[in-house]
């Protein structure tokens, strides 16, 4: 019997050529024997003189989208030596490997679209191993085209000649297709010329409807003032910024990416990146904003179409005002009826919605804000300690909820979801977690969810698992989370959490939100957080910046300037319902804290339409500040004990700034500077007493890259943790459930 290797590739390997290549590797090295699919990644079996050389390249030579994670090697027998090398067909089913994203078309392909072969000349559905849809594609695993929306499109000849050809880039590109057997694009039902004219119609002023890979676009030209005001008008979306898409020449014209953000925008994942504006388009993109989030084109009905019309295009989630993202072709022309012009869309079928991911470079990295098309289904590796967890199902918060999956020392945080007050969003949500588990052949054991039993996602929880869901305190999930990302061992002792957000319940039952943690996977106590304050009106709080500027400016006894300020507010009324408790929960929410800034000294007026929006003004006034203010906080608390932290020094700063007529944006600056230092004198205060071995930043309000920025340095020379990719937002808690949860049911060793 002659002695060869067994070798098995775990990690993402599927989808992205990566049989050609081991095909072509084994060709250079002389090597026998084959190389297959099945459901824990590619096994190989190899015979030659050079398997040493051939084992070291099939990790360091891997295609530009294969992600590996390991490459196991053990002696293998071979009792008739094969005649040469060969790709078999997939075996088995069943999902213990990884799942490639959609991945932004490759240049080769662009090269195919702008060249002069008919078949794929103009053809907006090129693709091949390197790049095109995956996720928003797969039905299930292994990955092969009977298995994907594809299996509906016969191959002609051609195509099935590229297919079965191993050293064609096109080798098993389960989404191959050309002009003569694939998809067909169509504006309105008329398959002539669509994409000519449907740049002529945007140019013309209207908005159109567009099929991409993860859902529909509503689109209109960026520089027209008046589609843009159509497009709120119709859609319901007053303020919050609208996503642009253009090609390199034209986000070059209006932004200066970084090299970092140009990295970002040209990746396989393609994203939004949000960039800073050095030339003018229409203010109505981004109201109150100083950056605008671009993506590149990432298909070849994208690139097609921006060649045509040469101009930045609003390309903005097609959906009613707070549902999910439309998929199909009937649902886009009953709901979008309303809003779109004209339909460009196409006969394959999207298998998942999925919106586009959205991000952000800051001076400390990246950071993910959205985490959806190009970035899911990719997993992560458990932190040291959890090898042995089991599988485990976590169903995260109410608003951006996202699920996790942990399965096989592996952690699946799903796409993006969305907030579940929608029913069409909670729909959604339902769909998600039965296409998970079945695509990934999930079982759990262990459930988690939100402390909160009013958030829907809690209750579902409960409901599968019979009542015997973990509750998690959103905080503590938060902070788990961060740990997770950065892979904090299970045994790596206590950390210091600063958790800044909206709101998430506490374990006192009160409301928090702006919290100094001490704790780890398993454990957590409250050491420091912000004086809570009467959310007047309750959910009213979270929609009006001027009640939470009200409660905080009572409290620190300076009544009569918010008599001064909020005139026609119904203040009295609200004032007696917080004296008897009537609706006015109590609040330590730093994010609240955010909205009374904004309203106090006129960043923000008038009710959010968005989550979020005040603090987002607030922090774009700020960065309009000189820098040297980032040094002036406000006024600290003489109290440096940990505990409660009373904002009424920085509140009668603010009111001294406001007598004085100081500019809106020093103010703004310096209030950030001072959340920074009220949060990190503490924290630093738990590592010099060894209470603490690391400081980690987690909750919506680290979204803003300038308190981020101004805590890191406030910090100092500490062992910091923050996020890159998992949102620090609520889109990240279930990571944390899911790794508390397991945390619960292993005991440490």
């Amino acid at each position: 019997m002659s002695q060869g290797l067994r070798i098995r590739i775990r990690g993402q390997v599927q989808g992205v050529g990566y049989r050609p290549f081991v095909w072509q590797l084994a060709q250079r090295h002389q090597i026998r024997g084959e190389v297959r699919n099945d459901p824990k990644g590619v096994l190989i079996l190899a015979y030659g003189p050079a398997l040493e050389a051939f084992l070291k390249a099939l990790r360091s030579d891997a295609p530009p989208l294969a992600r590996i994670d390991a490459v196991e090697s053990q002696p293998h027998g071979f009792a008739a030596l094969p005649e040469g090398f060969e790709i078999t067909a997939s075996q088995g089913s069943g999902a213990q490997t990884r799942v490639t994203p959609d991945a932004a078309s490759c240049p080769e392909c662009l090269a195919d679209i702008q060249g002069e072969d008919p078949r794929r000349q103009g053809y907006a559905f090129t693709n091949c191993t390197h790049c095109g849809p995956r996720f928003t594609i797969l039905k299930a695993l292994p990955y092969d085209r009977a298995r994907t929306t594809m299996a509906a499109f016969e191959m002609c000849p051609d195509c099935a000649a590229e297919y079965a050809n191993p050293a064609d880039r096109r080798f098993h590109a389960q989404p191959i297709a050309c002009a003569r057997c694939g998809p067909r694009l169509a504006l309105d039902d008329d398959p002539s010329d669509p994409i000519a004219k449907a740049a002529q119609r945007i140019a013309a002023g209207d908005i159109l409807a567009i099929k991409g890979l993860g859902g529909f676009h509503l689109c209109c030209d960026a520089s027209n003032p008046k589609a843009i005001a159509t497009l709120r008008a119709r859609k319901n979306r007053l303020a919050k910024p609208l996503a642009l898409m253009g090609r390199w020449e034209d986000i070059t014209t209006y932004a200066d990416p970084s090299p970092a953000e140009a990295a970002a925008l040209r990746s396989p994942a393609a994203p939004i990146v949000l960039l800073q504006q050095t030339a003018p388009l229409p203010e109505s993109l981004a109201p109150k904003q100083r950056k605008l989030g671009w993506m590149l084109p990432y298909t070849p009905l994208h690139h097609l179409l921006l060649h045509q019309i040469r101009r930045p295009l609003v390309m903005t989630s097609g959906n009613l005002s707070g549902a999910p993202q439309v998929i199909a072709n009937d649902e886009a022309r009953r709901d979008l009826a309303s809003i779109a012009d004209g339909f460009l869309d196409h006969d394959r079928e999207i298998a998942r919605r999925l919106d586009d991911s959205v991000l952000q470079i800051t001076d400390h990295g990246p950071m993910v804000l959205r985490r959806a098309r190009g970035l899911v289904p990719d997993t992560m590796p458990l932190p040291p300690g959890f090898e042995t967890a089991p599988q485990v199902l976590a169903y995260g918060a109410h608003l951006k909820s996202a699920i996790c999956l942990i399965k096989h020392g592996q952690a699946l945080l799903s796409h993006h979801l969305g907030d579940l007050d929608e029913a069409l969003t909670w729909d959604a949500f339902i769909k998600a977690d039965q296409d998970y588990q079945a695509l990934f052949e999930h079982s759990p054991t262990v459930f988690a969810c939100d402390l909160h039993r009013g958030y829907r996602s809690s209750q579902y929880a409960q409901q599968r698992a019979q009542g015997r869901a973990h509750e998690i305190q959103h905080h503590h999930a938060h902070l788990a989370a961060c740990l997770g990302e950065n892979r904090w061992p299970r045994d790596g002792g206590a950390v210091a959490g600063i958790i800044c957000d909206g709101l998430g319940l506490g374990a006192d039952g009160t409301i928090w939100g702006g919290e100094l943690l001490l704790g780890d996977y398993d454990s957590f106590a409250r050491s420091s957080w912000l004086r809570p304050a009467p959310l007047l009106g309750g959910d009213g709080a979270n929609r009006e910046p001027w009640r939470n500027a009200l409660a905080q400016l009572d409290q620190a006894g300076l009544r009569a300037l918010a008599d001064k300020l909020f005139t026609d507010a119904p203040r009295d009324l609200l004032r007696q319902a917080a004296r008897k408790g009537i609706n006015a929960p109590l609040s330590s929410s730093a994010g609240r804290l955010f909205d009374a800034v904004a309203a106090l000294i006129g960043a923000h007026d008038g009710p959010q339409s968005y989550e979020g929006e005040a603090a987002m003004a607030l922090e774009s006034l700020a960065m309009q500040a000189p820098a040297a203010l980032r040094h002036r906080p406000y006024p600290m608390p003489e109290a440096s004990a940990p505990g409660e932290i009373d904002p009424t020094p920085l509140l009668q700063a603010l009111a001294q700034d406001l007598a004085e007529h100081r500019p809106p944006s020093e103010m703004a600056m310096r209030f950030h500077a001072w959340l920074a230092g009220v949060f990190a004198k503490p924290a630093r205060a738990l590592l010099e007493n060894g209470q603490a071995r690391a400081v980690a930043l987690s909750g919506g309000c680290f979204q803003s890259a300038l308190l981020l920025d101004l805590t890191l340095k406030a910090l100092g020379d500490v062992p910091v943790m923050i996020h890159r990719h998992v949102p620090a937002n609520d889109g990240g808690l279930a990571l944390g459930q899911a790794l508390i949860a397991a945390a619960r049911v292993q005991p440490r060793r």
